[in-house]
């Protein structure tokens, strides 16, 4: 960098006369803001007076034989310095910062000092014990290491204050920088991380937006409706007309299905009654060959699981039995007359006089 001294230019020498010499005023360059001129006299150094207006005939002007525009605004100036850590591999690297001016151009100009970070780069290598302060840390505790490099440089400044002749030069502060490629290793994972955290996030408010919707859907159609009139996502109208096509359906099914569960019923309620109907008729036919019957009680038997009606072919079934008397049922037995032949009234005598042998 080109600080405190911007320019340094030889001039030529001025010829004629005492009273006609004059320096044309293309030979000396014009001057940036916060600069001054410094010319060399012999072999002195004579700043030209600050705030005087150029003048060709000024005796430093016409006897000089260099110029130099020297730079008298504070500036704040950056030096870097190499410091080992345990992995031959890795370093650290210090940059220090130092607050300059110009306190005396002559004495810049006189020393040519044209980049000031030479000096001070001089001053910073000259602490011979900064570089045990990073030697026994890895490249990962680059944190730890800035916290001991300030201290120590914090210190070095105070017991040996930096000094660059005709200037002031105060330290401000030390940064402590790892490697570039731990840099672009920290800076991936960083990238990496950012980018996991994004999706998780996108992830957590798809899930909230999820539950949020299946509550609303578990409310109902008329809430989601609601919802969506609210939002102006949805026609008062064609929810209207929707909800209305949909009671009907509805309705109608809900009909349907009464008219099925009916007529389902009904249905049942016929087959069981011709279930027992066969069952009685069944019953009438093999009591047709029994001796002993009681129709009267299976009468009522049959008008009780008929509901008071004859059932259908109960008197062909009655027919083809023997009708008895209704009351107390008796036993009969056949009997054998004298001659061998069975008595047609079931075994009972007509004369006394059978009963005797």
């Amino acid at each position: 960098m080109n600080y405190p001294v911007i320019a340094e230019h030889i001039l030529a020498t001025v010829q004629g006369t005492w009273w006609s010499r004059r320096r044309r005023r293309d030979d000396v360059p014009q001057l940036p803001p916060g600069a001054v001129h410094v010319f060399r006299v012999g072999g002195n150094y004579r700043p030209f007076p600050e705030g005087m207006v150029y003048d060709p005939s000024h005796p430093d002007v016409l006897d000089a034989s260099s110029v130099s525009m020297v730079d008298t605004r504070a500036r704040l100036v950056e030096v870097e310095r190499t410091l080992p850590s345990v992995s031959e591999a890795d370093n650290f690297t210090v940059r220090a910062s130092f607050t300059c001016q110009v306190t005396d151009p002559a004495a810049i100009a006189r020393q040519g000092i044209i980049d000031v970070t030479v000096p001070l780069r001089a001053y910073l290598v000259g602490d011979g014990d900064l570089p045990r302060v990073s030697a026994g840390h890895r490249v990962e505790e680059v944190n730890a290491v800035r916290t001991e490099v300030s201290h120590r440089m914090t210190a070095y400044s105070a017991i040996v204050p930096p000094r660059v002749t005709g200037m002031s030069v105060e330290f401000v502060s030390a940064e402590v920088h790892a490697s570039d490629d731990l840099r672009d290793w920290e800076q991936k994972l960083r990238d990496e991380r950012r980018s996991w955290e994004l999706q998780k996030g996108q992830r957590d408010f798809e899930t909230q937006d999820a539950l949020r919707i299946a509550e609303l859907l578990s409310q109902g159609s008329d809430h989601v409706d609601a919802f969506g009139i609210t939002r102006k996502e949805i026609d008062v109208t064609e929810a209207a007309a929707r909800i209305h096509r949909i009671t009907e359906k509805e309705s109608a099914h809900r009909h349907e299905a009464e008219t099925s569960d009916r007529a389902h019923t009904q249905a049942r309620e016929t087959a069981e009654a011709q279930i027992r109907r066969d069952m009685l008729l069944t019953l009438l036919r093999q009591m047709g060959g029994s001796e002993y019957v009681d129709y009267h009680q299976v009468l009522e038997q049959v008008l009780q699981e008929t509901g008071g009606q004859a059932a259908t072919g109960v008197g062909t079934a009655a027919g083809t039995t023997r009708m008895v008397e209704s009351g107390q049922a008796r036993s009969f037995r056949t009997g054998t007359g004298r001659d061998g032949s069975r008595d047609p009234q079931g075994g009972l005598v007509e004369d006394e006089d059978d009963l005797v042998d």
